[in-house]
Formats: structure tokens, sequence, C-alpha cells
């Protein structure tokens, strides 16, 4: 899975890096000193925002050296030690449907949320095997698929002005060493914490929860998160 290794000596893979979610925890991780790898459809646009995801997280880490390469979904898939799925929910199934060779035996962390939008705001979407989540362990049987990471605001994540995130990132997954490294890996972001939320059959809940949020921010005018108390 990890081989023992810390999670601060694995390179982490964003699959939909060039999409806000992903190209916002990819500059937040890289600030943080993880070796990233950013995938896309496209390797050629996803080079350019790697770059550009570089210099950001440099200028965040004080001047520090960082790692950030672009590529294509598939041999980022391959190269990287843990992937994080941010693709748009559309694309989910045929992104993952094409990957299930080389994120074998790899923990696969899935960030998507299964929403759309009508006249009334946001709504959440039925997924068939019950959540996004499940959905990418029907279709990767030989990865660790961990649901995590869907409360975090892009817009925050992107501002590297605020060098400290404040909001927990509920884990769901039914593999406990998967779920300690992904744990570990959301306390590298500055000021959050990774908090074991389930099995992965409760991942509908948490992917769900992201809906009220968007509710939440749009009324207030706020990019609003998660805190678990008494943890």
């Amino acid at each position: 899975m990890t081989d023992g290794r810390s999670v601060e000596d694995l390179v982490v893979g964003v699959l939909g890096g060039t999409g806000p979610q992903g190209r916002g925890l990819a500059v937040r991780l890289a600030a943080a000193g993880q070796r990233v790898l950013l995938g896309s459809r496209d390797p050629e646009r996803c080079t350019q925002v790697a770059a550009d995801v570089a210099t950001r997280a440099a200028a965040a880490a004080g001047g520090a050296e960082v790692s950030v390469q672009g590529g294509s979904n598939v041999d980022v898939a391959g190269a990287a030690d843990l992937v994080i799925v941010a693709v748009p929910f559309a694309g989910h199934a045929d992104t993952l449907a094409d990957l299930a060779t080389p994120l074998a035996g790899k923990v696969v962390v899935d960030c998507v949320v299964p929403m759309a939008f009508d006249e009334l705001g946001a709504y959440v979407l039925d997924v068939p095997e019950g959540s996004v989540a499940q959905q990418a362990a029907a279709l990767l049987p030989d990865s660790h698929v961990v649901g995590a990471f869907h409360h975090l605001s892009a817009v925050l994540l992107e501002d590297l002005s605020k060098p400290t995130l404040d909001g927990d990132v509920m884990v769901v997954g039914d593999v406990r060493e998967a779920t300690d490294t992904v744990q570990a890996l959301a306390g590298r972001l500055p000021g959050m914490r990774g908090v074991y939320a389930g099995r992965l059959r409760n991942a509908r809940q948490v992917e769900a929860l992201t809906i009220n949020l968007v509710s939440v921010n749009r009324r207030y005018k706020a990019h609003a998160g998660i805190r678990i108390t008494d943890v």
C-alpha cells in the first residue's frame, strides 16, 4: 500500500489537477513540502498549471524548494504513491475505468461530490453504487479507496494569503492503514485534522453534506467548513 513509509515521503498524484479543488489541494500540499503530480486529460495544459502551482507554493513556503509536475492522468496514476481524485462527477466513472491497472495496490482518495444545481439551488445526485467513493471502489477493485477532502473550500485552498485553514477532514474507508494515511495527509494542511468518520458505506452522507455547505455559503457569502468537536 505505502510500504510503511511516512506520509511525508509519498508522492501524491491529483487527477483533475487543473480544476479548482485539485489545484487548491495541490498548492497547499506542495507548500507543505509534499511532492505532487498533477494529472489531466490535457497534459500540456496540466504542465502549465503545475508550473504556476509550483511558483505559488514556493512563495508560500518562503522560497523553499517544492516539487510539482504535470502530466496525463494515466501517467500520474502510475507514478504516484497515493492518488487524489478531484475530477468532475460527470467524468468520474469514465476517468477511473481506464486506470484500474496503474492504481492497483494504491490508496485512492476520492473527494468528488455528486452535485447539481437548479432554480432552487444545489442538490445531491443519486449514484447507483450508493456514493461516488463506492463507485470508485467498484471500478478500482484492487485499490484501497478512501473518501476525504469533500468539505474544503477550493477558494480558501487557493488563497495562500491565509496560511492556516480552519476545519477538519472527514475520512471514510474500509482499510485502517489507508484511512490512517489519509488522516495524516490531511494533517499536512496547516490548521486541518483528518478525522475517521466510518466505513466506505458511510461516504454518501459525507459527500451530500457538501451540498449543505454550499447552501450555507450562498446564504452567508462565506466559505464554510466542518469542525468536529470533542475529538
